[in-house]
């Protein structure tokens, strides 16, 4: 059994791409499927930005997707998906109609409008394009994390916000791994501190190792945000191995925004386009009675984790005034 690198990529048949422009300050990160996936997902902010996210209810008919598109850009960045999707077209992937192939290709943007990046584009926005750089950059190997793809362009109420991944395996041997584009109106630390919100999930010091304060002040627990006007996002995907239905799909999605819960104070807020998308590559079935609770019990953690970890490797845009990353203000010190 190869051993688990920690990322969305441990998931047989999923392949990782990004676009990044530092000049731009946004990027786009590019979730392809070797073959289509079971799929679903849920909104639970209250500012949501996304492309073919309806045909992912339950209810609806198309239960498989060729990929996932997460972009900054906020409305702009809605074109990656069209970029994403004609590479997928070139390689003949797609929904058959009639003697046409339609790649499905669901969507969720953040908005990394006024980071301090060039946004002067001009007439048409560079994301088309930079979907399809992210979806040729796609591959099965291990991928940076932090101010790549998605997460070049996040903030977080307190540090610079990132792109995070984190993986983890059942009790009978299924894997599930988080994808998180991490661009809060709320923060991944607690107050004033350099401990995360995930601490107690953190596995092998992946995001510091400090664990959380020996006790809460008031002001830890404080409301954090970066402005009352502002609108964020945190973006993100949970995918398994298992055999599982659109339905349960469905449940992990909404098990991935618990973990966002325990990641980010506060999440889900009304400026928060917080999206999270499912998918399941079907090449192991369960065969425990607890399997799949085991699996929503884990898109849970995996998602936390991978949010710290997005902020935690993230770094300070090469602007003047970028957001400190973690490291400028707590340095990479031991716990």
């Amino acid at each position: 059994m190869p051993p688990l690198h920690n990322l969305l990529i441990d998931i047989d048949g999923v392949a990782v791409g990004h676009a990044t422009d530092l000049t731009l300050g946004s990027g786009v990160t590019a979730i392809v499927f070797d073959e289509p996936a079971i799929a679903s997902g849920s909104v639970l902010g209250g500012a949501p930005g996304g492309r073919d996210t309806a045909l992912l209810d339950p209810s609806m008919t198309v239960e498989a997707v060729d990929a996932f598109v997460l972009s900054g850009g906020s409305a702009f960045g809605l074109d990656a998906a069209g970029g994403v999707q004609a590479g997928l077209r070139q390689a003949g992937r797609g929904f058959p109609v009639g003697n046409t192939r339609v790649p499905i290709v669901p969507q969720a943007i953040l908005m990394d409008l006024l980071n301090g990046g060039n946004k002067d584009w001009g007439l048409h926005s560079p994301y088309r394009d930079m979907g399809y750089e992210a979806f040729k950059a796609a591959s099965h190997a291990p991928f940076a994390l932090g101010t790549v793809g998605a997460g070049t362009g996040a903030t977080t109420a307190t540090v610079k916000g990132g792109l995070g991944s984190a993986s983890a395996k059942t009790s009978t041997g299924i894997t599930i791994a988080a994808i998180a584009a991490v661009n809060a109106l709320g923060s991944a630390t607690v107050g004033a501190t350099q401990n995360f919100w995930s601490a107690p999930f953190e596995r092998d010091g992946e995001f510091g190792g400090h664990g959380l304060p020996a006790q809460f002040t008031e002001a830890d627990t404080a409301l954090r945000i970066k402005g009352v006007t502002l609108t964020a996002t945190t973006i993100g995907a949970v995918v398994t191995d298992a055999v599982i239905t659109k339905a349960q799909a469905h449940r992990l999605s909404i098990l991935s925004h618990d973990g966002l819960a325990r990641a980010v104070l506060p999440s889900h807020l009304s400026s928060d386009g917080d999206t999270m998308f499912a998918a399941a590559t079907g090449k192991k079935a369960l065969t425990q009675p607890t399997d799949f609770a085991e699996l929503c019990h884990l898109a849970t953690l995996v998602m936390a984790r991978a949010i710290a970890r997005g902020v935690f490797e993230a770094s300070a845009l090469p602007h003047e005034g970028a957001q400190p990353s973690w490291r400028d203000r707590f340095g990479a010190s031991e716990p």
